[in-house]
């Protein structure tokens, strides 16, 4: 895949799994969902691939992020695939907790 930009929408090739890139990295990601890479909006999926169980699959409107934080993907259509960066499962971002009002 080539160098990813923030605003670029991505799909699955093996379920209903949308996503929006919030935050890239400067560097090459391979990203991917249900084990296929994911598509760019023209691209049509491999009638090979089939969609490789495990993980929770992904939830609307939640963000998912790499162990760094420097990758951040929106779900804009959930799926039953897991998302994965160069191989590296994502993980649900977390909310920030709220400064205390003591």
């Amino acid at each position: 895949m080539n160098q990813l930009k923030p605003g670029v929408r991505l799909r699955s090739a093996v379920c209903d799994t949308e996503v929006v890139v919030i935050a890239a990295p400067a560097a090459e990601v391979t990203l991917s969902c249900g084990g296929a890479p994911l598509l760019e909006e023209g691209q049509e999926a491999d009638a090979s691939v089939t969609l490789e169980t495990g993980g929770d699959g992904t939830q609307l409107g939640k963000r998912y992020t790499d162990e760094d934080g420097v990758l951040e993907l929106l779900c804009v259509k959930p799926g039953a695939g897991a998302l994965a960066a160069n191989g590296v499962a994502l993980f649900l971002k977390g909310a920030k907790p709220l400064p205390s009002s003591d």
